[in-house]
């Protein structure tokens, strides 16, 4: 038995130790449709032949247009596919709740600070006004604040400035999702969370407790994206053809969601096979990419479609 091999034996193993614990009919799978969510669907499978666990799609409207229509063909031969919409488009909940900015922790510390100052340590530290005993150079280079984004923490920039928050992902995926589990008292989670995505994930837990009940269940937490591939040529997974050439997205969510750090390099994907979702990018999340422009971050060319009208500034 390879390391592979090994390590497939001991996720499997985890799966099923863990449903059976809690109780297949209290779980549900949180599902994407992308690499990730694709291979914890089949290898659930594995580890439970003839499982009836629902698997919850978020149809966001701003899902990738193939990354949609991968999930809708799964759902016509597997009734375990449940699709459920957020109560409010995108733009009204933008409007309302603030845009996404640079990362989930940047835009989490810049409502904290626009609510409570300076005050408090950790955005002290993200600043890098203040640091712990044991932190080095190093982990405050890699948790604080990058310093042309720091104009951001001002009160000038809190009055007039873009309304930044880290509510979108919670209003459009997360929320729909765990109001679906308690209307369906499906407490447990089961995700696609892989620590070595970076950022908030490198922390993440096996299982982790939320609130109104609900247990995460992670079990690809230990799992690399090297396993990923080989699970996937192993067994001849079928995946989204967006991950494939000619288009080979590396990751997949919101299409132009400013939280991606391939951002330019996936609106370039965009622009050339799939204008008319470029052209969505460019209005839903104009007021980030314009200041994304203005900074030369993620966004430094100037090939907008600014000033054009578009399909969806007449249907809104």
């Amino acid at each position: 038995m390879n390391e592979n091999e090994f390590l497939l034996f001991d996720r499997l193993e985890k799966i099923k130790a863990t449903v059976n614990q809690y109780g297949e009919d209290n779980c549900c799978i949180s599902f994407s449709g992308g690499k990730d969510s694709t291979v914890l669907h089949y290898m659930v499978d594995m580890a439970l032949p003839n499982n009836h666990i629902p698997r919850v799609y978020a149809n966001t409207g701003i899902e990738l247009n193939m990354i949609k229509n991968f999930v809708t063909k799964m759902s016509k031969y597997d009734y375990r596919i449940k699709m459920i919409k957020p109560s409010k488009p995108i733009r009204k909940t933008l409007e309302e709740f603030g845009y996404p900015f640079k990362s989930k922790e940047h835009s989490q510390r810049f409502m904290e600070f626009k609510k409570y100052g300076i005050q408090q340590k950790h955005i002290q530290r993200y600043l890098g006004l203040w640091k712990r005993p044991n932190d080095t150079e190093e982990t405050m280079k890699r948790y604080m604040c990058p310093a042309k984004l720091r104009y951001q923490f001002t009160d000038e920039f809190c009055k007039n400035g873009l309304d930044i928050s880290d509510e979108c992902c919670k209003k459009m995926k997360e929320e729909p999702i765990r109001n679906w589990q308690i209307e369906n008292n499906r407490l447990v989670t089961i995700t696609g969370i892989m620590q070595d995505e970076g950022g908030r994930r490198n922390t993440t837990p096996c299982i982790s407790h939320k609130p109104k009940g609900i247990i995460n269940f992670n079990p690809l937490t230990v799992v690399t994206k090297k396993f990923e591939e080989w699970f996937i040529l192993k067994y001849n997974i079928e995946i989204c053809d967006i991950y494939k050439p000619p288009y080979n997205l590396e990751r997949t969510g919101c299409k132009g969601c400013p939280f991606n750090i391939n951002l330019e390099k996936d609106l370039e994907m965009l622009g050339k096979y799939f204008p008319a979702e470029r052209e969505q990018c460019e209005y839903i999340w104009k007021p980030v990419y314009d200041e994304y422009r203005r900074l030369g971050y993620r966004l430094k060319g100037d090939d907008n479609i600014e000033g054009q009208i578009s399909l969806f500034d007449i249907l809104d």
